[in-house]
């Protein structure tokens, strides 16, 4: 039976979906019936990647693309190929870094980097996808943000800038394509276990303020955060753009 959470005929791009948060979101796409379009910068990665969703959810569901979310020219030429396969019905800006130095230590360059590729490339990538789906007027675009988008911590300042500016950059773009039927959104997730992250995990006094400041008592699975974009996605959300949701255990709702 048919539900507004279902995306049955539908294609999602997912950037940096070959690993991590992104995986887990394509994951969820998937299981929810929408085509997914595996995104990353390694060929072979992003390969071996779809290779087993395709195994899981059929070869029919599952296809690939590999550009710099951070270069217009390859971003243009990325989607090109992407529409020619079909129309992309949804996008998930997912792809991004982190870089933990001080503010009075970091470099201009690191510090453009992580700008660059965690706020520019979601306005890449979300001008360029959008263009068509403001022609075919709908579509949906989810924005990973991140309890940085609200929260700061020392030695992630250009990260925790970048986040903030994925806001707003949801709020913009929702004031100028809402109108032409394309919702965008975005997901925050809180602090996740993922094998970028394990570090941290491993480490008992960082682990200890995680367990201490999430009112939940645990960290996040990746899987925690399909289910949000999932329903950003769907027609289940139809009536909400502009909006974060924040997916952390209730960090961010207390003190």
């Amino acid at each position: 039976m048919s539900t507004p959470f279902d995306l049955t005929g539908r294609r999602a791009l997912v950037t940096g979906s070959s690993r991590g948060i992104g995986l887990a979101i394509a994951r969820s796409l998937l299981e929810a019936g929408a085509h997914v379009v595996v995104h990353g910068r390694d060929t072979s990665t992003v390969g071996e990647t779809a290779d087993a969703l395709a195994r899981d959810f059929g070869a029919d569901a599952v296809s690939t693309a590999v550009f710099d979310v951070t270069s217009e020219e390859a971003v243009i030429d990325g989607i090109r190929g992407i529409e020619a396969a079909g129309p992309l019905d949804i996008l998930v800006n997912n792809a991004g870094l982190q870089h933990r130095e001080p503010l009075l230590e970091v470099s201009l360059e690191n510090w453009e980097r992580v700008i660059r590729t965690d706020l520019t490339s979601a306005f890449l990538v979300g001008r360029t996808a959008a263009r068509a789906m403001v022609a075919r007027g709908s579509g949906a675009i989810v924005n990973i943000c991140s309890v940085q988008t609200d929260l700061a911590r020392p030695t992630i300042g250009a990260y925790t800038a970048a986040k903030g500016g994925l806001r707003n950059l949801t709020k913009a773009m929702t004031a100028e394509w809402a109108g032409s039927g394309v919702r965008v959104n975005g997901v925050a997730p809180g602090y996740i276990r993922t094998e970028l992250t394990q570090a941290l995990v491993d480490d008992p006094a960082f682990n200890s303020w995680v367990l201490g400041r999430t009112p939940v008592g645990r960290w996040g699975e990746p899987e925690d955060i399909g289910g949000a974009v999932v329903w950003l996605s769907s027609d289940a959300s139809r009536f909400v753009s502009g909006q974060v949701v924040f997916v952390d255990g209730g960090m961010t709702a207390v003190v």
